[in-house]
């Protein structure tokens, strides 16, 4: 998929276009996709970067970085997409200059949106107004039940299964491994460390089973109480792993919660619970 950063960059060509912040690219987001394509026109995602919400000052907790949004947007199956800086500036636009600024310098004629859809100043614009100035519009019926809100709250309540059949896929975490307490290795079970970007949102935490770079993984999400931690800790141990993930990129696969994180009276009583959870982790089946 092509990416590009200005309107500029792609050739003005009749284009089906949707319009949207796809954050977590859901099973509704998927929907909006599937219509673009059907236009059987260039398909062209317009995303926008920061998040609106954060851009305005309001506090967002993702469920992906753009980074990763425009890898499953691509796996959907988008031909190109535009990638809008979106700041103050941009938020006062008037929808019609936004639609003369992003949507008719790169050849749109198809509009796909949820029907929920608005955009410009106060967001002012809507899918009724780009009908009025001549763009074919394509209206898509939500996906009931499913919005990025919603499976934030299941995110936040550990629900990862049911958040997964909202995804459309199982949920995610990523980060850039970085040197840990090196506890793990002490223990028998090495573990990468993940640095997250501070903007997303972070499962209730526990211990998970899940996989990431085509192994199952056992994951810790909390504080190490064991060792009387304070800080956030996400933690992997990939299983029949051999390698070095330093500095590496790493999205991890949220599969089921096992349990709560907790103190235990030993060490060696936390390294059979370790060893409980690897075998959890092993049994465990993806939740699609």
């Amino acid at each position: 998929m092509k990416v590009v950063r200005r309107p500029e960059e792609l050739e003005q060509t009749p284009r089906a276009v949707a319009i949207g912040t796809f954050d977590g690219v859901h099973l509704g987001h998927r929907r909006v996709v599937d219509a673009v394509k059907a236009a059987e026109l260039a398909s062209t995602v317009v995303t926008f970067d920061p998040h609106p919400r954060v851009a305005l000052g309001y506090e967002v907790e993702l469920l992906a970085t753009i980074e990763r949004r425009l890898e499953l947007l691509a796996e959907a199956g988008v031909e190109e997409a535009l990638v809008v800086e979106f700041d103050l500036e941009l938020a006062r636009l008037p929808p019609q200059e936004f639609v003369e600024a992003v949507l008719r310098p790169i050849g749109a004629e198809v509009v796909v949106a949820g029907l929920n859809f608005r955009f410009g100043r106060a967001r002012a614009g809507d899918l009724g107004l780009l009908e009025r100035l001549g763009f074919d519009v394509r209206k898509v019926p939500l996906v009931e039940g499913v919005s990025s809100s919603r499976i934030r709250e299941l995110l936040r309540a550990g629900e990862v299964e049911r958040a997964a059949g909202l995804l459309g896929r199982p949920a995610e975490l990523e980060g850039i491994v970085v040197a840990g307490d090196a506890r793990g290795g002490t223990l028998g079970f090495p573990t990468a460390n993940l640095r997250l970007d501070p903007s997303l949102l972070v499962p209730k935490y526990g211990i998970y089973a899940g996989a990431a770079e085509g192994h199952r993984a056992a994951i810790s999400i909390g504080t190490n109480p064991h060792y009387g931690g304070g800080e956030r800790r996400v933690e992997a141990y990939l299983l029949d792993f051999e390698g070095d993930l330093y500095g590496k990129r790493l999205v991890l696969q949220l599969w089921r919660r096992l349990r709560d994180e907790r103190a235990f009276e030993s060490e060696q009583e936390l390294v059979a619970q370790i060893a409980r959870d690897v075998e959890e982790t092993q049994a465990a089946e993806p939740p699609l």
